[in-house]
């Protein structure tokens, strides 16, 4: 990922990204249901890297399938390029794990710049504490397989009702995740980062007593004038 782009979407909130994304017509791309296990105080930023789920079959899902070099869940902890995230598709089904604190951890390691999956991990409490941001829907402590199988690896998936597919950027903050298009995230960064600008503009004069008519969004003119010898003062 361009790190230039990758800075910008390190600067701007979820709730920004929505809006902007809303304005090219695209009203779902924030994943439903998932939340941060720990606060981090920093975005998760990430082209994504998928695993799809479905649901387990007895004659294809015991313990012995995690000593196959070749499964799914495992090849994709150690496959998972540094610098993206891991995006699960668990069918938004936290009654078994996604993923543990051990292969959460291994991740870390190889530096994966965070996991999302609208199902559960267990161990959840050790990966809150990891230095990785991550995100699911509850703690859960079945493994995955007594209801899950891995099955496809970097294929386009349904995470927390939103499309992903591999590539597309991944943000999320201390609230929650979004997806966006890999096609547009320049053009989505960029007016993110100019909506941040004037809504920290707008959040000192609210401070400060300003009624939000007018001001935001802007429509007077005193506003615009205003705003500009902010930024011009705040080298913005």
């Amino acid at each position: 990922m361009d790190e230039k782009l990758r800075e910008k979407f390190m600067g701007v909130s979820v709730a920004t990204l929505a809006t902007a994304l809303f304005k090219h017509g695209l009203r779902n791309q924030v994943i439903q249901g998932v939340h941060p296990l720990k606060r981090k105080g920093r975005n998760m930023v990430g082209p994504a890297f998928t695993l799809r789920y479905i649901p387990a079959r007895e004659d294809r899902n015991q313990l012995v399938e995690f000593r196959k070099p070749d499964h799914p869940q495992r090849v994709a902890v150690e496959t998972c390029p540094a610098g993206h995230v891991l995006v699960m598709d668990s069918r938004k089904d936290a009654r078994a794990a996604s993923a543990g604190d051990i292969l959460i951890t291994r991740m870390m390691v190889r530096g994966v710049a965070g996991v999302v999956t609208d199902g559960g991990f267990r161990d959840a409490a050790v990966i809150g504490e990891l230095d990785i941001p991550a995100y699911h829907t509850r703690p859960s402590s079945p493994t995955n397989l007594t209801l899950h199988e891995a099955l496809d690896l970097n294929m386009p998936i349904g995470c927390g009702d939103v499309a992903v597919f591999p590539g597309d950027i991944v943000v999320g903050d201390d609230d929650c995740v979004i997806v966006v298009p890999q096609g547009i995230a320049g053009e989505i960064a960029d007016e993110a980062a100019e909506m941040t600008v004037y809504e920290d503009f707008v959040v000192e004069r609210v401070k400060d007593g300003v009624p939000i008519i007018g001001l935001y969004p802007c429509t007077r003119d005193e506003h615009a004038d205003a705003f500009k010898a902010w930024r011009a003062e705040q080298g913005r």
